[in-house]
């Protein structure tokens, strides 16, 4: 089991009871800040932004203190729209294409985790040991790669994306870009003294311990020189074909979703589907594979197949398929269920977050003034 992220549901059910929106606003980029460790499970689909916002709600706690933590939950639940709505699009440069790339491999020293920089080569052993990387690292990270290093986006994000437990490609995609300036027009740098204030590693006399206006005239720094190609593969699990009862609904699990609770009461055939063809697309580490499959052990009746959806035997004699919407899963027959959408209504055809947060922030307030969470708007 990974101590710092258990799978059994009370533990975390109990993890989003401790949640401290003050605690998480003051101290959210420090290495020892106060933040939530839930974004495993809510990428995972375990859990959802929605129930998270339901318990502050419940717990008392006012807009004003929780105003910074619910806009980081909106974030990630912008990306997920942004999906939707571009699609495929998404993997390609979004706003402008990439500038001063010279590259499209990764630096040898990211698989490494020989930068040469204290607290990103730290953040780089642990993500490896344990499938986490702190949110503001994962920034440094990206700067070296791609705007340092002046690698093109999509390799390194696809190296990160592969060890991360909280792996979600609309996050991490949209992440990256926005670091790289293909999202929102401008680069992101990091220098030595913002990485000593935020993770208290001093390294005076390090290639990053410049002023910001120097960063981006500099020369590639020696230790970001060397590529290699990443090529993740996923080891998935060997499974027995499943055995379905022809009399009742089939409910479709995935990598996305692994909710407990969903249509619990529902006597349904429930399958966890791995499909080679998603996992050689965007390929992830054992430890994530093992990850989801502990996860899934919450959910009452779940069989486990690694096979396309198509050579599930029995499927079409099935009286009715029930998945949930996501843009990597539109393959599936049958009904798509609506996501537990923190501010359902709000799609977005824009790539503006702050346009998205205008509209969302207001049903967010409402939340708290009412003391519930409100009914879907459109």
């Amino acid at each position: 089991m990974n101590k710092a992220f258990p799978t059994d549901i009370g533990s975390i059910v109990e993890r989003i009871e401790r949640v401290d929106p003050i605690a998480y606003a003051r101290t959210r980029n420090f290495k020892e800040g106060a933040v939530s460790q839930l974004s495993p499970y809510i990428s995972r689909g375990v859990i959802s932004p929605r129930q998270i916002l339901t318990s502050l709600v419940d717990r008392g706690f006012s807009w004003t203190t929780s105003q910074k933590f619910v806009q980081e939950l909106a974030w990630r639940e912008f990306y997920q729209r942004l999906w939707q709505s571009l699609k495929d699009d998404l993997f390609e440069d979004i706003l402008q294409v990439r500038s001063g790339v010279q590259n499209r491999l990764l630096p040898k020293a990211m698989i490494e985790g020989s930068t040469g920089i204290m607290a990103i080569d730290e953040g780089i052993r642990e993500l490896q040991e344990t499938g986490y990387m702190h949110n503001h690292l994962r920034m440094y990270v990206a700067s070296l790669a791609c705007n340092l290093g002046h690698s093109h986006w999509p390799m390194p994000a696809a190296w990160l994306y592969y060890h991360l437990l909280d792996g979600d490609l609309a996050s991490n995609t949209c992440s990256w870009q926005w670091v790289a300036g293909t999202f929102n027009g401008r680069k992101y740098y990091c220098n030595q003294g913002n990485i000593d204030k935020y993770f208290q590693t001093p390294q005076p006399d390090s290639f990053l311990d410049r002023s910001y206006e120097s960063l981006p005239s500099g020369p590639i720094p020696g230790p970001l020189k060397e590529l290699v190609e990443f090529q993740g593969q996923t080891p998935l699990p060997k499974t027995k074909l499943p055995v379905l009862d022809p009399s009742k609904p089939l409910y479709l699990y995935n990598a996305y979703n692994l909710d407990p609770n969903w249509d619990r009461a529902v006597d349904a055939n429930r399958i966890l589907l791995l499909e080679p063809d998603h996992f050689r697309r965007f390929p992830v580490s054992s430890k994530v594979i093992q990850f989801i499959l502990a996860l899934a052990d919450n959910i009452e009746g779940i069989q486990v197949y690694t096979g396309e959806i198509n050579s599930i035997p029995g499927i079409q004699s099935i009286p009715q398929v029930v998945s949930k919407e996501h843009p990597s899963f539109q393959h599936y027959p049958g009904i798509k269920q609506e996501r537990d959408w923190m501010f359902p209504g709000l799609r977005v055809n824009h790539t503006s977050f702050f346009r998205f947060w205008k509209q969302a922030e207001r049903q967010a307030k409402a939340a708290f003034s009412n003391k519930s969470i409100l009914a879907p708007t459109v």
